[in-house]
């Protein structure tokens, strides 16, 4: 029996819930399906014996507090974790239980076509022995990052039940849209609280991640000059073929299908548009601060030469910063990686330290003053039908949350 006796039931609770945001919405939270999850979460943390159980009302997270059992001067630590999820079907969600997965048979997913099979998904074979959670084809999961949400939960509920485990003041924060990229926009450090903290939202086992992309977000909107096409000889501006010259002017290398590690990318998001006007949604991304600013540079130079070249201003760029790279951050003070990946060592799982390739929270919270790096959850194939996580790894990914507790009140 496990030591967490809820965990995977309190999951299996959360991802039946949608709580997915809305890109499109200005609100905060996005969704009324999140404000709901989030009162419903507070009552949760009430029942459970948290203290300062709240909603913040700048950046809407619930947060609450586990109290010091010690007058040992103890660095606050904080948690964190986001109940949104990404833009996939999530209703009626139906997780499928897979007991003592082989690591080599085909997972059919309910009675559909669809199936998880490890030649398509090799890191399925690392879970031979184990017990998986998947879908039943038609939704998401939601295991990004409801498993972190309910790892979190159980790491408190097992300190609460077991005093003798000295700590000292411990902060949570459940926070809505981060998977639209504006959930931490309004993160109130202050009112956290904490010295440190993490992200419980990474995927498989040994995550521990402190580096992410730049990213920005643009739009580019061409006007064109639409006229019978049997009258069009220098009279006519196709605005749709302005923008397959504009992304053919950027470096054909450089999107995301071509490109791993620490490469950057321009990422076409979206191309709607007819003679007359088109639109285009791009993301920008690159490890390096100076080669992200010099891929802005360069993305706003194409429209400056296509402008140039007709004459007139047709081809607008709007550009905005969405994160930074939390590095520039956390290696000036890297305590908050090191006692994580102490924590992970203690506990025979090797840290698994890489760049991320797109972004967390953390990102924008640690620019806010309080370091913030991303510890592992589990899931694997986030974002979709074929999404799925371990029973043994989340119960993992509350022992590091433990031991990170229980290190640094060593240390302290």
């Amino acid at each position: 029996m496990s030591k967490y006796p809820n965990l995977i039931s309190d999951f299996l609770t959360f991802v039946k819930i949608n709580s997915r945001s809305d890109e499109a919405s200005t609100t905060v939270p996005s969704s009324p399906r999140e404000t709901a999850f989030l009162k419903q979460l507070m009552t949760k943390l009430t029942d459970l014996g948290l203290s300062d159980v709240e909603q913040d009302k700048q950046s809407a997270y619930v947060f609450a507090t586990i109290p010091a059992n010690t007058d040992k001067p103890v660095k606050t630590l904080g948690f964190i974790s986001h109940i949104d999820t990404a833009d996939f079907n999530a209703e009626n969600v139906n997780p499928q239980i897979v007991e003592d997965y082989d690591g080599e048979s085909v997972i059919k997913l309910g009675n559909g076509d669809y199936v998880l099979d490890p030649a398509v998904f090799p890191n399925l074979k690392n879970y031979a022995g184990h017990t998986l959670i998947t879908t039943d084809g038609t939704t998401l999961l939601g295991a990004d990052d409801k498993s972190g949400v309910a790892e979190i939960i159980s790491a408190a509920e097992y300190l609460l039940a077991h005093p003798e485990i000295k700590h000292g003041k411990i902060r949570l924060g459940f926070g809505p849209d981060e998977e639209i990229g504006t959930g931490a926009d309004h993160f109130n450090v202050p009112a956290f609280g904490a010295d440190y903290a993490y992200t419980v939202d990474g995927g498989p086992l040994g995550e521990l991640e402190y580096e992410t992309f730049n990213a920005a977000q643009a739009t580019v909107t061409i006007t064109g000059v639409n006229v019978h096409p049997g009258e069009a000889k220098d009279k006519m501006v196709n605005a749709l073929q302005l923008a397959v010259d504009f992304q053919s002017a950027l470096p054909a290398h450089d999107v995301p299908e071509h490109t791993e590690g620490r490469e950057g990318f321009f990422f076409l998001l979206s191309l709607e548009g007819t003679v007359d006007s088109a639109k285009m949604t791009y993301i920008i991304r690159d490890h390096d601060r100076d080669k992200f600013e010099a891929r802005k540079r360069l993305f706003t130079a194409v429209a400056d030469r296509l402008n140039l070249a007709d004459g007139v201003a047709r081809v607008k760029v709007d550009m905005k910063d969405q994160y930074y790279n939390m590095r520039e951050v956390i290696e000036k003070d890297m305590r908050v990686v090191e006692l994580a990946k102490q924590a992970m060592l203690k506990l025979d799982i090797k840290p698994e330290i890489y760049p991320v390739r797109g972004g967390t929270d953390g990102s924008k919270i640690s620019f806010m003053g309080l370091p913030t790096p991303n510890l592992f959850a589990g899931g694997e194939n986030m974002h979709g039908r074929f999404e799925y996580v371990s029973e043994q790894v989340m119960e993992r990914a509350v022992d590091v949350v433990l031991q990170i507790i229980q290190d640094n009140y060593e240390q302290d």
